[in-house]
């Protein structure tokens, strides 16, 4: 056969054999430029005795033309998972419990799978078509998938012990039952489970109603139809019926059911294609084959599989089929996984392998966690403290009335509070008296049922309003409103809302994630002509073109930019020169389905994916030799890696180099200013992506990631050794890097940046060398994870979630970013062109990833900071209230009396005070969207944990115990030594604890909206209303107490007093803290007002934010 064109074209049924094997590369490697590579140091080591097989070049194959009259008897397979490419281990269904991010296969000993056999007791036996004998032995899993959490039996005990993982609810089942004993009985018994019980209901409905959703999509996927061959003929069942061994037959653009193996396609030659697009976020089509033995029309087939046990490598697969006598090699390029779709074939068969939960897609799932707001983790620990300040009161309470006891034991018949005898109703009765000992016992208990209120549980009830108030507002910004999708911000847990003003770390997919997954083809260089020069006319236009072929009219699915003058000469045909040199160029171009590309050193701001073409001629004897020899190692049962890189070594030579193409994986918009705002308010960004190392480091250049003036680290490392001394040597180069930045005072600190690919991930997850790994990063201003599996994405998110107390957030748009997106503290999912997959899993989901910026520095800053103040505003405001009723006790002989009205009691945590907190938690804000988009670096404030901490908890405690001291002392010196009711100065009390805290949360609103002041002014405005309705009714304690100690002129002068003398210390401690230690937001805020004075006073737009005039001093 003579050729007078590059044998280009791949053979159709040559399969697709570089999914393990090392890129064959049909150019040679260009050197890197000099400013490209002068501050770039590369750990790089291969093994030679233990050769690697490369998912990462999983579409490139041999580009070879042959007569469709020769057939290969044996499809060319790859080595497997057990590999030490292998990211995982191997995973049964009794496996280990513990999930393994980063360790390697069951061929931990470094044999590739050509080199070992599958043992029976390593394997699952598998006979096509007949599901019964395969299940026979053992039963397989079903192919019903669940992704809920929780099941109709499962639920309540699991959700009641998931939310009681809030200490305050043990707290308060632990009042609840002391109320139930009638000594104990202070309230109803049960009145005393309502407020808990109202609580667990609320969360219970909230958490029910999520995971019915869950439910909902889990029975959606579950109910899909699938065609499967029975007893001869094809039936229509639904997926989750189907079972291990069944054959299920696949039309064009269908999803797959479970993992199968291609026994048979619509073409003549077994080859489908695939869409991996949920599983590895790649866009481009993959080539899947079929057995040429297998290969039957009419669905008729039989053989025996013996394949591995499920595992999450989603990159290998090893296995053997044993079919009319013959055995045949198995790889990955012969299953197709459950989620990928069938695409440009008419249809294609298989076999079952694995289905349900031990699909390598579920395998890589790792469930729906039970995520807790950082903040509300924080808060139990002051939870704590106040209830070990409540047992002090207790105690203090029991003792002195022990005390008491023991002084007036012959006097208690006549005493007030502990009187033996009863002459309410005329005559003589006996109280219950149960001795010394017990009556101190149930004092410690009343006391503590009487003060329970200082663990507020109507503040989880506050937050629970306060976040479905906050979610309102973030899904309806309109900054966060997608217009490509037309889709809105979703708020999946409303349980975290806070969290997304504390973000240190973001780990960020790349394809679909960072860009739009969409490659535009931009300028190309042919036999050294650049066809550049026209990029203005490209950059404005986009035509659709189409060529006539046969009668038939082919068009592109979509249109693009096109360079005039290199179209008009690829028309021009190949009798010139430079037409047949452009046929050549883009035969070539057309031929390979896999584009890797190379970073080139440029001034070009996009830095684009270069690809460099190049052939070479064989003539009919060199290419039947080597056909040959290609044959032979394809057919290999050991050492079939190396002989096919051997076979492949031989022919690419003498290389003649055709030209090169540009082309762009578009950034999403505003993707490099986003990472700009999210670094410069001192969050770090690591970018974890399944592609290519070359791929992902030109879009690190593009989105400002990577920067040129940074010192890169590389490491590629094949065995754990090597990756012991590459990650030392790395340690050891950024403390000396470390060191000169400090020496030198006039000089910028230097950046460094970390690339590791998934192979040395491989052998650093999971093992000592994490801690290593971790010290590293942590120096390291960016992180950049290349070919790196679904749950070693997982991994790295666990690395520093183990070793910091930093908050994490996962941002994926794909079914292989799951994992990640739940380990991760805040999950958040893109709404993109990858399924659904990532949003379902995630916490919170959006349209774009430049939408995190106004979602964490202007959301996420305005939750925190609303959040941390409503705690411990709430904290106060039930302290005040409870050690008012304590130092009342001390003169009432150390019993659970309280001055305070019943009714006033229970009111004053849901009319009195709640309303306004609800409202502030809600509405206010510190600063304006302008202020926190301008300075990033406030949301710094987040980071440090300014609105809650302990030093500010401890300042509000030490408030509220000088405010309580004045509320109780002014009117009992006030009132010494005049006849008043205890009734009315519990109402005075009561006025006085309302006024105070309102007056106190007035204090700290940063903007004032109609909603606030009518919460707050109306919340004591309701106060003075209830306390006059409840003293108005004749049957209750305290009938007209009110009107009798308001009618005094003293009454009010209390009243005023009390407000002062409470409010003073803390509006002087304030001001001088603000003005003489300022925070970065007080600064801000102050800065603030003067440019929205000048706006006034200039006349100027619209003010978003205005300042506190009319309102208390600040």
């Amino acid at each position: 056969m003579e050729s007078i064109r590059p044998l280009l074209l791949q053979s159709p049924r040559t399969p697709n054999t570089q999914e393990f094997v090392p890129a064959m590369h049909i150019f040679p490697e260009l050197p890197k430029s000099k400013s490209s590579s002068s501050n770039t140091v590369t750990f790089a080591e291969i093994d030679s005795s233990n050769p690697i097989e490369n998912p990462s070049n999983s579409d490139a194959s041999w580009n070879l033309k042959k007569s469709s009259s020769r057939r290969s008897n044996t499809s060319v397979h790859s080595g497997s998972s057990g590999s030490t490419k292998s990211s995982v281990k191997e995973v049964s269904r009794s496996g280990s419990k513990s999930v393994r991010y980063g360790s390697k296969g069951a061929d931990s000993d470094g044999l590739s799978m050509s080199q070992k056999e599958l043992s029976d007791e390593d394997a699952r036996l598998i006979y096509v078509n007949d599901p019964d004998r395969t299940n026979e032995r053992f039963e397989f899993s079903g192919n019903s998938i669940r992704t809920a959490k929780y099941s109709i039996l499962t639920f309540i005990p699991r959700n009641l012990f998931e939310q009681f993982h809030r200490v305050a609810y043990i707290y308060f089942l632990i009042i609840a039952i002391l109320n139930q004993l009638p000594q104990l009985a202070v309230f109803g018994g049960v009145v005393s489970v309502l407020p808990l019980a109202f609580v667990l209901i609320v969360t219970a409905v909230k958490d029910a109603y999520e995971d019915w959703r869950r439910h909902r999509a889990d029975k959606v996927e579950n109910n899909r139809l699938a065609s499967v061959l029975i007893n001869g003929e094809l039936i229509e069942k639904k997926w989750k019926d189907i079972r291990v061994g069944e054959i299920v037959k696949i039309k064009a653009n269908e999803s797959i059911p479970c993992d199968i193996v291609l026994l048979s396609t619509s073409d003549p030659t077994g080859v489908a294609y695939v869409q991996t697009i949920n599983l590895d976020g790649e866009s481009n089509l993959k080539t899947r084959y079929a057995k040429q033995e297998t290969h039957s029309e009419k669905g008729r087939f039989n053989g025996l599989i013996k394949c591995e046990k499920p595992n999450r490598n989603i990159y290998g697969f090893q296995a053997n089929m044993e079919i009319d006598g013959k055995r045949l090699s198995l790889g990955s390029s012969n299953i197709v996984l459950r989620g990928c779709e069938v695409k440009n074939t008419n249809w294609a068969f298989g076999v079952a392998v694995y289905c349900g939960g031990e699909t390598k897609a579920m395998l890589n799932s790792s469930g729906a966690p039970s995520k807790r707001s950082r903040l509300e983790t924080r808060m139990n620990s002051e939870i704590i403290i106040l209830s070990f300040f409540l047992i002090a009161l207790c105690t203090v309470t029991s003792v002195c009335a022990a005390v008491w006891l023991k002084q007036h034991k012959d006097e208690l018949n006549l005493l007030p509070y502990y009187r033996k005898l009863d002459f309410s109703e005329g005559k003589e009765e006996s109280y219950k008296y149960y001795g010394w000992a017990f009556e101190v016992l149930f004092t410690f208990l009343m006391s503590v049922i009487v003060f329970q209120v200082m663990i507020p549980i109507s503040l989880y009830i506050s937050m629970e309003l306060v976040r479905v108030g906050q979610a309102y507002f973030m899904i309806g910004d309109n900054n966060m409103y997608d217009e490509a999708t037309k889709s809105r911000f979703q708020c999946r847990a409303l349980n975290i809302n806070e969290d997304l003003g504390q973000i240190k770390y973001v780990f960020s997919d790349k394809t679909g994630t960072l860009t739009e997954n969409k490659m535009e083809f931009r300028c190309s260089s042919i036999y050294g002509v650049d066809y550049s020069s026209t990029k203005a006319i490209m950059e404005d236009e986009k035509v659709e073109y189409s060529v006539q072929v046969d009668g038939k009219v082919f068009r592109p699915k979509m249109k693009v930019k096109v360079n005039p003058e290199l179209f008009e000469l690829s028309r021009s045909g190949i009798e010139n020169t430079d037409g047949k040199q452009i046929y050549d160029f883009f035969l070539a171009l057309a031929a390979c389905n896999t584009i890797v590309p190379l970073v080139v050193d440029t001034s070009d701001p996009d830095g684009l994916r270069t690809l460099v073409i190049g052939i070479r001629e064989l003539n009919t004897s060199e290419f039947e030799q080597w056909h040959a020899a290609f044959e032979t190692a394809s057919a290999a049962l050991f050492g079939r890696a190396a002989t096919l890189r051997k076979v492949a070594s031989n022919i690419e030579r003498n290389i003649c180099i055709l030209g090169a193409t540009a082309i762009e994986d578009k950034l999403q918009q505003g993707v490099p200013e986003a990472i700009e705002s999210l670094r410069t308010a001192g969050i770090k960004v690591w970018v974890l992506t399944g592609d290519k190392q070359e791929t992902a480091i030109s879009i690190g250049y593009s989105s400002k990631l990577l920067t040129r003036n940074m010192t890169q680290i590389t490491i590629n490392s094949n065995n754990k050794e090597s990756s012991r001394r590459k990650l030392q040597d790395a340690i050891v180069m950024t403390q000396k890097l470390a060191s000169t930045s400090e020496g030198s005072s006039d000089s910028l600190p230097t950046l460094v940046a970390l690339i590791i690919d998934g192979t040395s991930l491989v052998h650093i997850l999971d093992s000592e060398l994490e801690e290593q790994l971790f010290q590293l990063a942590s120096r390291c201003s960016v992180v950049l994870c290349c070919r790196v599996a679904p749950l070693q994405k997982a991994g790295i998110v666990s690395l520093v979630k183990k070793r910091t107390s930093d908050m994490t957030l996962a941002i994926g748009d794909g079914a292989n970013d799951v994992s990640m997106i739940q380990m991760a503290d805040v999950g958040v999912g893109i709404s993109g062109q990858e399924g659904r997959q990532a949003v379902m899993a995630s916490d919170f989901a959006m349209g774009q990833f430049r939408f995190l910026v106004p979602l964490l520095l202007i959301h996420g800053h305005w939750n925190y900071q609303r959040l941390g103040y409503m705690i411990l505003y709430n904290f106060y405001r039930n302290a005040v209230l409870v050690l008012v009723l304590f130092w009342y006790v001390l003169f009432t002989a150390f019993t659970s009396t309280t001055a305070i009205n019943e009714w006033s009691s229970t009111l004053y945590s849901i009319i009195y005070t709640a309303i306004p907190t609800i409202v502030v938690g809600i509405l206010d804000k510190d600063l304006s969207k302008r202020t926190l988009l301008k300075h990033p670096q406030l949301y710094g404030a987040g980071q440090r944990h300014e609105a809650y901490n302990k030093r500010l908890f401890l300042f509000t405690m030490a408030d509220t115990l000088w405010q309580s001291l004045v509320i109780f002392w002014v009117p009992f010196f006030a009132y010494w030594s005049s006849t008043i009711d205890i009734s009315s100065i519990g109402d005075l009390w009561t006025l006085a604890v309302v006024i105070l805290v309102n007056l106190d949360l007035a204090m700290d609103v940063g903007r004032w909206s109609w909603l606030t002041h009518f919460s707050i002014w109306g919340s004591i405005v309701a106060t003075f209303l209830c306390v006059m309705i409840i003293d108005a009714i004749p049957s209750l304690f305290g009938y007209w107490a009110f009107f009798h100690a308001g009618g005094t002129a003293l009454f009010w002068l209390c009243l005023l007093g009390i407000v002062i003398a409470g409010l003073l210390p803390r509006f002087a401690i304030k001001f001088v803290h603000q003005y003489y230690f300022p925070t970065d937001i007080q600064i801000s805020r102050e800065a603030e007002k003067v440019g929205i004075q000048r706006e006034v006073e200039s006349g100027g737009g619209q003010i978003e934010m205005l300042p506190v005039s009319d309102g208390p001093p600040r």
